[in-house]
């Protein structure tokens, strides 16, 4: 495919970021495998039709789960397939208890639903240092995220999502932004908070981070092949490091100053390489924190959320019932069910019993984009169905 795709202590700079030439790296087979820990045998849930699909027709996304994440996981799929245009391809990386439970949850949805995608399962692990300390940094196993270029070596560009990410449009949608890059921007990412004296990293970071409320990397944005292809500036080497080169020595240089683990250490790299991040607005990576101390989120409140991310846990106890909502609605949603009857009017309803918590007092914040979204594949079908006039 195409897509093109302050400061604490000062950086050991090379003359120039160093980029070796882009070129197109995508590879994908027309059958998804599955790869498991110990048997690395194929399987396919999404098969695509006798039609043949063009690489750029395929977007990529990858997910991280460990422990008890494969109903998040799961619920995080479906709503990317409800919504999404093209085909998706899903990269998951499971512990190996979880590859089969995945293959089941898979194998149990309609033609309709497989159809659209394929997958691929992976065990976790990591290339450089030590496999049980990155394993525990932070969440179990989110440390993987880093080392996606690495693996994924045929992968040209990617979307990576926490497994508590809810999709309430296309995805196709925040794709088009790797269009939008320049010529140095290689990933992307929403910043970690709006308002910086109310945010975690412009208050209380021991450590260098991006911008000036640092970034959140639950939804990530990658050009992979130009991530490959970079030397990052940063405060060790005079000449820049590659990606997998940078990432045990920063860990290494860090490991005591750092809180949120993996995503401090993104927010070190972009600090040190700010022409190479892209930000997409807050409604794409919507949080608890953009709405529990009053909503501080305008493009959210112009336009919908986007992409919904219930991080600190929020789609399974009761203290932001607007995020277990729209959860609990996706996950108990029947496949082939009309939209509208079985998903957004029992959404709508439920609403109801949260607008008089923050985050639920403005339920046009979450329920605009999907309706919306809804009605424009309403109104698609109902076209692609209309005879033209004899």
């Amino acid at each position: 495919m195409k897509e093109a795709k302050q400061t604490h202590e000062a950086p050991q700079i090379p003359p120039k970021l160093i980029r070796k030439p882009d070129r197109k790296e995508l590879n994908l087979s027309g059958r998804g495998r599955n790869v498991i820990a110990k048997a690395r045998q194929k399987s396919e849930v999404g098969r695509p039709g006798p039609k043949v699909t063009r690489p750029e027709d395929v977007m990529h996304l990858a997910v991280v789960a460990c422990g008890n994440r494969l109903d998040e996981t799961l619920t995080m799929v479906k709503s990317a397939l409800l919504f999404s245009i093209k085909k998706i391809k899903f990269h998951i990386f499971a512990e190996e208890d979880l590859a089969e439970q995945f293959q089941n949850g898979f194998s149990q949805w309609p033609q309709t639903a497989s159809s659209k995608f394929q997958y691929s399962i992976y065990p976790i692990t990591f290339s450089v240092g030590n496999a049980e300390e990155w394993k525990k940094l932070f969440k179990p196993c989110a440390a993987q995220r880093l080392f996606l270029p690495v693996i994924l070596k045929d992968v040209d560009s990617l979307l990576y999502v926490d497994t508590d990410v809810l999709f309430l449009r296309p995805m196709d949608d925040i794709w088009k932004f790797l269009k939008d890059f320049n010529s140095t921007q290689l990933a992307a990412m929403a910043p970690e908070h709006e308002i910086p004296k109310i945010g975690w990293y412009s208050r209380f970071a021991r450590h260098p981070f991006y911008g000036v409320t640092g970034v959140n990397s639950g939804v990530m944005l990658m050009n992979l092949t130009r991530i490959r292809s970079t030397l990052f500036r940063n405060t060790m080497i005079a000449s820049g490091l590659s990606w997998e080169n940078l990432l045990h020595p920063l860990y290494q240089k860090y490991k005591n100053h750092i809180t949120w683990g993996d995503q401090d250490l993104l927010n070190i790299i972009f600090h040190y390489n700010p022409e190479c991040l892209y930000i997409f607005p807050c409604q794409w990576n919507y949080r608890p924190d953009h709405c529990m101390y009053g909503s501080n989120c305008k493009a959210a409140e112009e336009e919908g959320v986007s992409i919904l991310h219930g991080n600190r846990g929020v789609y399974h106890d009761d203290k932001q019932p607007a995020f277990k909502v729209v959860y609990d609605a996706i996950h108990e949603y029947p496949f082939e069910e009309n939209l509208f009857q079985s998903l957004f009017y029992p959404l709508q309803t439920k609403f109801l019993d949260t607008v008089n918590t923050l985050c639920g007092r403005i339920p046009q914040v979450f329920l605009k984009q999907i309706e919306k979204t809804m009605r424009a594949g309403y109104e698609k079908k109902v076209v692609r169905h209309v005879r033209p006039p004899h």
